[in-house]
């Protein structure tokens, strides 16, 4: 089946506008033209795309199918020329990097902050995933540089350390938790959780941790970053999960940090890639850049 954008684009205006006519107009065609175009579309499909009434046209089942499609396609349109515009500006090369929540959110914005200062003309193509995730990708050769938490040398990558962290519950200052260093995780299953939105690297890595021990956690509420999960949990909500450079930037006398038992608790942070020797330019210029903070660090 050969779809052909100028129809998508006339499916999509007809949608919108709820008119042949104005949507035709928006799309600068002729309403005949626009008419003739649909009528052929849905004969190719096999089902209607819009059911006509006295209002004028409103999608089918079919045709809101076909438009959460179309504007897929159309977003992706976008970024492919918001990331190839660059280029005709002088542009080097771009680097793609998959992390896990804990090097986005606590780590990798200051120092990528600092590599692009310095390398105005390189772009970072950044994107959050689970570990797992991270490594297949890196050896598959679809990413050049991954930033991992794993126990460790992932088989068949190079690595370097980045930065060292750990897990740790944080808890509302007055729960009964708060008396505690340190607990099993199977110990607080039961307990109502302030996570990370579904999806995040570190919601997945926490769902999998509770069913690897025969149980589920209960998640009074998602949001979106650690710092909303601190805040929530010194409102009283229920308890977190977070990394321990996360914590900080709550009072204190607000929450009070748990330490995890688990040998999954370290959450020691590595940079991966298939060869350094085979990275670009720039690719290995922002490689050696994290190692060095992490060096540091």
């Amino acid at each position: 089946m050969y779809y052909d954008l100028p129809d998508l684009r006339l499916v999509a205006a007809i949608a919108d506008s709820g008119s042949l006519t104005r949507g035709a107009a928006r799309v600068h065609l002729a309403p005949s033209s626009a008419s003739h175009r649909l009528t052929q579309l849905e004969a190719a499909l096999g089902v209607p795309l819009f059911s006509r009434h006295a209002r004028g046209l409103a999608p089918t089942p079919a045709g809101e199918s076909l438009l959460r499609h179309a504007r897929q396609v159309f977003a992706q349109l976008e970024q492919m020329h918001a990331d190839l515009a660059p280029y005709a500006s002088g542009l080097n090369s771009q680097v793609t990097v998959f992390a896990n929540t804990n090097a986005i959110n606590c780590f990798l914005p200051e120092d990528l902050g600092d590599f692009l200062r310095d390398q105005p003309r390189i772009r970072v193509s950044l994107e959050e995933q689970p570990s797992p995730a991270i490594i297949q990708a890196v050896a598959a050769g679809q990413v050049e540089i991954g930033v991992v938490a794993a126990a460790g040398k992932p088989a068949g990558l190079e690595t370097l350390p980045y930065r060292r962290d750990r897990l740790v519950l944080v808890v509302p200052a007055a729960h009964p938790l708060a008396a505690r260093a340190a607990v099993d995780f199977a110990e607080v299953l039961a307990e109502p959780f302030v996570c990370l939105h579904a999806g995040s690297a570190i919601h997945t890595f926490m769902m999998n941790a509770a069913a690897q021990l025969g149980g589920s956690l209960d998640v009074r509420i998602q949001v979106r970053s650690f710092n909303a999960v601190c805040r929530m949990v010194a409102a009283g909500v229920g308890i977190g999960m977070v990394p321990r450079s996360a914590a900080p930037g709550v009072a204190v006398d607000a929450i009070k940090t748990v330490e995890i038992n688990d040998a999954w608790a370290p959450r020691d942070l590595q940079l991966c890639v298939r060869s350094r020797a085979a990275l670009s330019p720039a690719a290995s210029a922002l490689f050696e850049h994290l190692a060095g903070k992490g060096a540091a660090g």
